[in-house]
């Protein structure tokens, strides 16, 4: 997910107001206002039905208020709203307190003694009421069909501080003491709600309380979850502390007939359980859940999968009893995989490769059609796709990051159901038509395709991916996909969604944590309502048991996958807490113990700091800034924005310091000669801090001769450039799976003018710069080979057809057609020249030159550990720029790496081929000389696997000892090494 500017003002969607039209929820680049029909109750609650492009609808709910606007965030994965007056209570204005002041819950049950609450009143007496069978209702006398009530006492101080800690959002309520007499266990389970009554008695105020405070208090659990094997048993663990009622419902297959059994399970301490035969091995179950559910103020009877279910059936509706430990699911020789892993000697070491899964070979023909978009297209040795990878691979490449595995919504795991157009028909259509996209959105929410960021279990691989999604087949097919790419050297990362679902709610089958614990796993605002910044139902880390989940889910991904790293989504809405306790949890997995190397699993994610959480909202958050030292990586958008130009919500056409800025115009308007001069300095000053690994500590000596700290440096809205204490805590990146692929942004960013050569050039230098920068580097799976969406901004439910790979070579996929109008129409009047034009497509020759400079710039990066310096000292006493101050030549960047000589005092030598680096990257359209005083007399050569390259224009790259004078070709990179044996 892409991130949001610093300067755009962020509301939150289950506070604004939806009218009756649908209403699109898309990426984050704007937003969008409407008004409200007139014939709306102006304070009705309403439900939002938010459709993941699906039959099935996730709620979310908010109160409408007289006159006001809706404002909606848009997002990168669509979702319809709709409203309903018609499902809750009005309020009846000449009430009081309103009759529908139980649809809300704006009191905070925070901890076993205390209840929280922002209510209007003085003196007067609070009471808190409930009812078994859900069957309060509000009175102009306060509330009636309460089975019991209780006078609360009135608590003068503040809310004690560890409570304000967890709750920062309500630090200034009014607490109101729970009498020591009240067993909060005993009504936890009711319908509650509490109300507050003034001196003479009049009831005032009532409202719902929000529970996760007094549940973590009262029941946070550390035992057994799930289904657990032992020799003769099954055991089935619940964590349900409000639930009144549950059973497992036992089935012999995965869809229809009658269930064999139907258990009921037994309550300790809010923990069901219950013991079954080993025949329950390889049966299927779902839970029925009676429970109080606020979302529709009823008692209801859930039926669930199980949250720490570990397989499922093809259709999603039964959780498969499956023993992850059993021979039978092992393929060959896998306990031995940790001590078969590539080494990995320091996490400075990664260089990372986004794939997903299906792109890899839904287009292969060299793979078995059965393995054609799944796990097993891995294993097939002599297929294109994995032989493109052992390329990859040995030159240096060492991990793979695959987007979502795990069991998300928007793709029906069973294949018969898929729908498909006919891809030679659509390669028959004009690079420039809209009628590609016509037919491939027409089936988009049935076909085989989803990025997969729309969770529904964590914890089961994807049966979409695997040849049968019933029984143990995902699971075996799982494990063959890492063995495979851990033998061609190849680590595996997988990109976890923690910080939605998909779905919530009573009623929904992709709902199911919201089933289990209605309204605890789900973030919610000071309505009691969702919360949806992150797109549609935030979870809440900062709840223990959520936290505890998420970190299960971990450890059963590193240890019986034997996963090598975890890339969060949108990570800074989860609590820093969360992340630095699973740090630690995966640190502490040992080979003899657990059968994996936990201290070399490597976690990063998105650091974004929006929503709720912005500003530690809701404690200490996981952003960018607040993750300085801890060794967890967060990618860096400022070195993507100031290389390609603009942001991914700003005009296309703005450029960056590679895309021609005021050295090569497109047209765009930059403001004057000397604006758009002035941004290309500073641009390079962000990119300079970006390639030091974005150090906080790093002094620069910026384009007006300062000498500045990166985090002195500021962006456009304010925020520190540099956030990092350690090298590993920056992801440099230019190009992912959101936003157009590095091909395609250069396309659009670059003069029209421009030969397909020189776009490919700049294609290279874009990736030149994340390659030979201190600090993690992330590649997007194409930006080797010129990949291309045909312009496509946000391709998650685009199908096969734009996200096509081609690992023959001959295609980069441009021009296949107009991208999908619904994200990309506003830009179709300059996207359709482009695509219309041949000049804009490259040849099989520009796809396997880019394919080669790629390869050659991991060769580089791993020819020196001076590339990849462990720690900030290293950086700050090793790293200089050097084309630096108001004197500048416009458009380079010249950076050295110094190394030490073995007894000589100063810097430790750490590389025994090379004592001195200098890498030059002239982004400008012609040729360029750079002379520096400091660089003179050194005994520098271009690069042996530069001079070995089928680019001929770096061969002509030189440096001049006795002046100190580089020359560089146009829109070249050129690496010089110092070899220790010249000086021998």
């Amino acid at each position: 997910m892409t991130k949001l500017t610093e300067n755009q003002n962020l509301v939150n969607p289950s506070e604004a107001v939806i009218p009756k039209m649908s209403v699109p929820c898309q990426s984050f680049s704007l937003l969008v206002p409407a008004t409200i029909s007139p014939t709306c109750s102006p304070s009705a609650r309403f439900h939002f039905h938010i459709h993941n492009k699906k039959t099935r609808p996730s709620v979310f709910s908010t109160r409408l208020g007289h006159g006001i606007s809706l404002i909606t965030k848009r997002r990168t994965r669509t979702h319809h709203c709709y409203c309903s007056s018609s499902i809750m209570p009005l309020k009846d204005p000449t009430s009081s307190p309103p009759q529908d002041s139980l649809s809300y819950s704006r009191a905070y049950w925070v901890s076993k003694s205390i209840i929280a609450w922002n209510v209007d009143g003085v003196g007067g007496s609070c009471y808190l009421y409930s009812s078994r069978s859900a069957a309060l209702s509000v009175t102009e006398n306060g509330i009636e069909g309460h089975d019991f009530n209780i006078k609360l006492e009135t608590h003068d101080q503040k809310l004690p501080e560890n409570v304000r800690d967890k709750f920062p959002h309500i630090q200034d309520y009014k607490a109101f003491k729970v009498p020591t007499t009240l067993d909060p266990k005993n009504i936890l389970k009711d319908q509650l709600a509490i109300a507050f009554f003034d001196p003479s008695g009049q009831c005032i105020s009532v409202t719902g309380l929000q529970l996760p405070g007094v549940l973590d208090d009262i029941f946070s659990y550390s035992g057994p979850l799930g289904a657990i094997f032992s020799k003769e048993i099954v055991s089935l663990y619940l964590w349900a502390p409000t639930a009144q009622d549950v059973r497992a419902l036992i089935y012999n297959g995965p869809s229809g007939g009658e269930p064999l059994e139907i258990v009921k399970l037994n309550e300790s301490n809010g923990v069901w359980s219950v013991n079954g035969p080993r025949s329950w091995e390889g049966c299927y179950y779902v839970y029925e859940v009676s429970v109080y559910h606020p979302s529709t103020l009823q008692i209801e009877k859930c039926i669930a999968n199980d949250p720490y279910a570990r397989g499922l059936s093809g259709d999603g509706k039964r959780t498969f009893l499956v023993n992850l430990d059993s021979d039978a699911l092992k393929p060959h020789k896998w306990d031995d995989l940790a001590d078969k892993k590539p080494n990995i000697a320091d996490f400075s070491d990664i260089s990372v490769y986004e794939l997903h899964i299906r792109d890899f070979s839904a287009n292969d023909s060299t793979e078995d059609p059965e393995a054609r978009g799944g796990y097993l297209a891995f294993t097939f040795q002599d297929s294109a796709g994995v032989l493109h990878l052992k390329k990859l691979s040995d030159a240096g490449l060492t991990h793979i990051h695959l987007l979502p595995t795990f069991q998300f919504g928007d793709v029906d795991d069973e294949k018969e159901k898929w729908k498909s157009v006919d891809m030679e028909m659509l390669k028959s259509l004009p690079p420039d038509s809209p009628k590609q996209q016509e037919y491939i959105t027409a089936i988009q929410n049935e076909d085989g395709y989803n990025w997969g960021y729309n969770p529904v279990l964590w914890g089961v691989p994807k049966g979409s991916y695997a040849t049968n999604p019933n029984g143990p087949c995902r699971i075996m097919e799982f494990r063959k996909m890492v063995q495979a790419l851990n033998c061609i050297g190849l680590r595996v990362v997988l990109d976890v969604v923690y910080n939605h679902l998909h779905a919530s709610g009573p009623i929904d089958d992709d709902s199911v944590l919201d089933k289990i614990v209605p309204g605890y796993y789900l973030r919610r605002n000071t309505d009691g309502f969702i919360e949806n910044s992150t797109c549609v139902n935030n979870t809440a880390s900062e709840h223990f048991m959520v936290d505890r989940l998420i970190i299960d889910d971990l450890l059963n991904w590193a240890v019986n996958y034997k996963i090598d790293g975890f890339r969060f989504d949108l990570m800074g809405h989860m609590m820093k807490s969360t992340m630095t306790r699973a740090k630690s949890m995966l640190k502490n997995l040992s080979r003899e113990k657990d059968g994996v190397d936990g201290s070399s699993v490597y976690l990063y994610g998105e650091g974004w700091d929006f929503g709720e959480v912005a500003n530690n909202g809701r404690g200490i958050n996981a952003s960018q800034i607040n993750l300085a030292g801890t060794g967890i990586g967060s990618f860096n958008d400022r070195i993507r924005d100031a290389v390609l130009g603009g942001s991914p919500f700003g005009h296309p056409l703005q450029q960056g310091f590679l895309t021609g800025l005021s050295l090569q115009p497109n047209g765009h308007d930059h403001g004057t000669e000397v604006n758009a001069a002035r941004i290309l300095a500073v641009s390079k000053d962000h990119i300079q801090i970006g390639m030091a690994a974005n150090l906080k500590e790093f002094v620069l000596t910026n384009c007006d001769g300062q000498e500045v700290k990166g985090s002195e440096t500021l962006t456009y809205g304010g925020a520190p450039i540099a956030y990092a204490s350690q090298p590993v805590e920056t992801i440099n990146y230019v190009s992912a799976h959101d936003n157009e692929t590095l091909f395609d942004i250069i396309s659009l960013k670059a003069p029209m003018e421009i030969s397909i050569d020189e776009r490919c050039r700049i294609n290279h230098l874009a990736t030149s710069i994340i390659a030979l920068s201190q600090g993690v580097p992330f590649f997007h799976c194409g930006d080797e080979i010129l990949r291309s969406k045909s312009l496509d901004r946000d391709s998650y439910n685009s199908g096969d057809w734009f996200n096509r790979l081609d690992f023959s070579y001959n295609s980069n996929n441009w021009g296949v057609g107009l991208p999908p109008k619904e994200k990309n129409e506003k830009s179709w009047p300059i996207i359709k020249p482009r695509l219309a034009s041949p000049g804009f497509k490259p040849h099989k020759s520009h796809i396997i030159s880019a394919l080669d400079n790629f390869q050659n710039l991991l060769r580089i990066r791993y020819s020196s550990i001076l590339f990849r310096l462990r720690t900030a000292n290293a950086i700050q006493e090793r790293v200089r720029f050097h084309n630096t101050g108001p004197f500048h030549v416009p458009g380079v960047i010249v950076m050295s790496v110094e190394d030490g000589h073995e007894g000589v005092p100063g810097l430790t030598q750490l590389d025994p081929v090379y004592s001195y680096i200098v890498v030059v990257i002239n982004v400008c359209p012609t040729d360029i000389s750079f002379t520096s005083s400091v660089l003179r007399g050194k005994l520098l050569q271009l690069h042996p696997v530069q001079m070995m390259s089928t680019d001929d224009l770096v061969k002509n790259s030189k440096y001049d000892p006795s002046s100190g004078c580089f020359r560089v070709p146009s829109r070249t990179t050129a690496v010089f090494v110092e070899p220790r044996s010249i000086r021998e």
